[in-house]
């Protein structure tokens, strides 16, 4: 008997587990994309640590600057969006490109795709309504998550811009090559944002790959474009904004 009892409660944990799963799944409306809960899709602030030291001071200045208004475009993404803030990386780049398109940079370091999806739903989008957003994140999630959850994660912040920010265009990137020679992390990211492009319509979401402006002909990338072989020196600013600078043109309409 108690055997018996043992077995009905480990068929009862399994079935109660799959209906959980079933219930956290949840369709992209209008574009056919079934999303299951896993860690990249779950919204999260960073750590403790980060917390304090500058992640939930940069929220609140992102939030109070967007309580100004007068934002026309904004970058979402992790350390290489926020790094178009560094004096002889971005910045000067930036200051070319971007500040005359009253621009935003909404990146932070160190974020995944579920920190990402905290900051839109906690205050960041709220009452603008910019013309475009540039978005690239999700090779912080490479360490833990599979490339089909990063690709999921990529997926949850494009449908929560397109519910939040109906009237804005986005630019979806795809995740920068890493590493100094291809590798089995640079290929799980450009698995997910392979995925991840599959939301592009090319109505409100447009999707580019400009990972070829990085790297060498063998496949290789130089110091000279990204000094730790993953964050851009300004030669790789330079690169990105080039690159992409067509097609923020046209989403703009200029």
């Amino acid at each position: 008997m108690k055997h018996l009892v043992s077995t009905f409660s480990v068929v009862c944990v399994i079935v109660l587990a799959i209906w959980g799963c079933e219930n956290k799944s949840e369709k992209i409306e209008n574009y056919k994309i079934t999303i299951t809960a896993h860690s990249a899709v779950t919204p999260v602030p960073q750590s403790p640590q980060s917390w304090n030291t500058f992640w939930m001071p940069r929220h609140q200045s992102i939030i109070d600057r967007v309580k100004q208004g007068n934002v026309d475009l904004i970058f979402i993404g992790d350390s290489i969006t926020h790094f178009w803030d560094r004096p002889n990386q971005g910045k000067e780049i930036w200051e070319t490109y971007y500040v005359k398109r009253n621009a935003l940079n909404m990146g932070f370091a160190g974020d995944q795709t579920q920190n990402v999806l905290w900051r839109l739903e906690n205050g960041e989008i709220a009452g603008i309504s910019p013309k475009l957003v540039i978005l690239m994140i999700g090779t912080n999630n490479s360490g833990q998550n599979t490339a089909h959850e990063i690709g999921e994660g990529i997926i949850a912040i494009c449908k929560t811009l397109r519910k939040d920010l109906p009237h804005t265009k986005i630019l979806l990137l795809a995740i920068f090559p890493r590493d100094e020679k291809p590798s089995e992390r640079r290929e799980k990211n450009a698995q997910a944002s392979k995925l991840a492009s599959t939301i592009a319509d090319n109505k409100w979401i447009y999707y580019m790959d400009i990972g070829d402006k990085f790297l060498n002909k063998d496949g290789t990338i130089s110091k000279e474009i990204m000094f730790d072989y993953l964050h851009l020196t300004a030669k790789g600013y330079q690169a990105e904004a080039k690159a992409i600078e067509p097609m923020v043109k046209k989403l703009m309409n200029e």
